[in-house]
């Protein structure tokens, strides 16, 4: 048998990218095609390509591989054997845009970010045409009719609300809110005991959900109301931890009403009541504590205080190491990779956009666990990049945002925005691509 020749040109493409073999493998996994097949991959794989100890892998990988690098594995220094020596000149053609993208994607933000470009965007759907339903519901102060209370299905249909909110599934969420919370309001006066204070636990993260939709919206007044809700609802089951979850709602609210120093305050003050009862914190305590010190830091970011930003950051970061992993206990999706996207934002907020690049490309984001927090990682990516001057890499980081959560992007008013800022001060080398993507979304030159 012939001595294996080293796959030099691999190995450089891995290295120019910035990968590791670990890296490499993990985005093979998640390639369209290793999601397709379930491939597995290692960095004993990436190795042993690399050492030319495999000349030809086989197709399901060799397909992997050409969407991972957008370039056929010929050019990469594999070596086809007479059988195979067509391979996929006609699949490069087709996908020659796409692969182009996915390319300078990996070069300016690594593998980390890259992983999250999978998939076919999904027609976003409209939220608008139920925000007025919401608003019936929540300016309902009548008494309550009498009905069933099924608590088992209540808390299956929050939890509905809540994985759909995550998932950016922003108008099935707004569909589906308004008969939920006023079931809730039904079980909420109708029940008692126990069962009263698991009704108010549900109303709580309802109301946080319907908040939460409602900033997105930038409807500031029904999405005050929505948080007092919230917050009532948890006070009101008892909970400590409810209390300090519904406070986060509270303290962006205040944010977004431009109240930047009490919300500081006010998250400070949560978070502190919170640490004086976690002598042995569960996740779910460390979760919330840390979310709390993150949507304080951001507040503080909003006014420049920066001691308050440095201290609030730091005290999550220990958090997050203490939880140890990247959960998403109490709905938080809180941990390492999340404390260094809020870093991202803050960097942006502060007006360093090289600082929030940097940040992001620490981030490992298929360790997020929610599209939402992926999304808005890649809306500050852009938006640092832009502020750059760099509109192609803006542009490309903007469109991955959109594959993996189409409505944060088509449906809120700061993504749109960005949209617009890119196009209209796009050079002219990006400005047809810009042009095309934003009517794509609906943003009309």
């Amino acid at each position: 048998m012939a001595e294996a020749t080293p796959n030099v040109q691999l190995r450089a493409w891995r290295e120019n990218a910035r990968l590791t073999r670990a890296e490499m493998a993990k985005m093979v996994i998640l390639s369209a095609s290793g999601v397709k097949h379930k491939l597995a991959c290692d960095e004993e794989r990436i190795r042993r390509w690399e050492a030319g100890e495999v000349r030809w892998p086989r197709e399901p990988y060799r397909q992997a591989i050409a969407e991972v690098t957008g370039l056929k594995p010929e050019d990469l220094g594999f070596v086809p054997t007479r059988r195979s020596s067509s391979f996929t000149v006609n699949l490069a053609n087709r996908e020659e845009n796409d692969s182009v993208r996915r390319r300078e994607f990996v070069g300016l933000t690594g593998a980390a970010l890259f992983s999250a470009v999978l998939g076919q965007p999904e027609k976003p759907l409209d939220t608008s045409r139920h925000i007025e339903k919401l608003a019936t519901v929540l300016t309902d102060y009548s008494t309550p009719m009498n009905g069933p209370v099924d608590l088992k299905s209540l808390s299956a249909a929050v939890v509905a609300a809540k994985q759909n909110y995550q998932a950016c599934r922003y108008a099935q969420v707004t569909e589906a809110l308004p008969a939920l919370l006023r079931s809730l309001r039904v079980a909420c006066a109708q029940s008692d005991g126990d069962a009263q204070l698991q009704a108010h636990a549900l109303s709580a993260e309802a109301h946080h959900v319907a908040a939460s939709i409602l900033l997105k919206q930038d409807d500031k007044g029904l999405a005050w109301l929505a948080a007092d809700r919230s917050i009532q609802a948890a006070h009101a089951s008892g909970s400590p931890l409810m209390i300090g979850s519904s406070s986060r709602i509270i303290t962006h609210a205040l944010m977004d009403g431009g109240h930047h120093r009490a919300a500081t305050e006010a998250t400070r003050a949560a978070a502190v009541r919170m640490d004086a009862d976690m002598s042995d914190p569960s996740p779910d305590d460390l979760s919330i504590y840390g979310s709390l010190l993150l949507r304080g830091a951001v507040a503080a970011a909003q006014s420049g205080d920066r001691h308050n930003i440095a201290e609030l950051l730091d005290e999550a970061a220990q958090a997050g190491t203490r939880l140890g992993h990247d959960g998403n206990h109490m709905w938080t999706a809180f941990g390492p990779n999340n404390v260094l996207c809020h870093r991202v934002n803050i960097a942006l907020r502060l007006g360093d956009a090289g600082t929030a690049i940097e940040h992001a490309r620490h981030v490992e984001i298929d360790k997020l666990p929610i599209n939402e927090r992926k999304a808005t990682l890649l809306l500050d990516t852009a938006s640092a990049f832009l502020m750059c001057g760099k509109h192609e890499q803006a542009l490309h980081i903007l469109r991955a945002a959109g594959e993996i959560a189409p409505e944060e992007v088509s449906g809120r008013e700061a993504a749109l925005r960005l949209v617009r800022d890119i196009l209209a001060t796009a050079p002219i080398s990006v400005r047809r691509e810009a042009r095309e993507y934003a009517e794509s979304v609906g943003v009309i030159a």
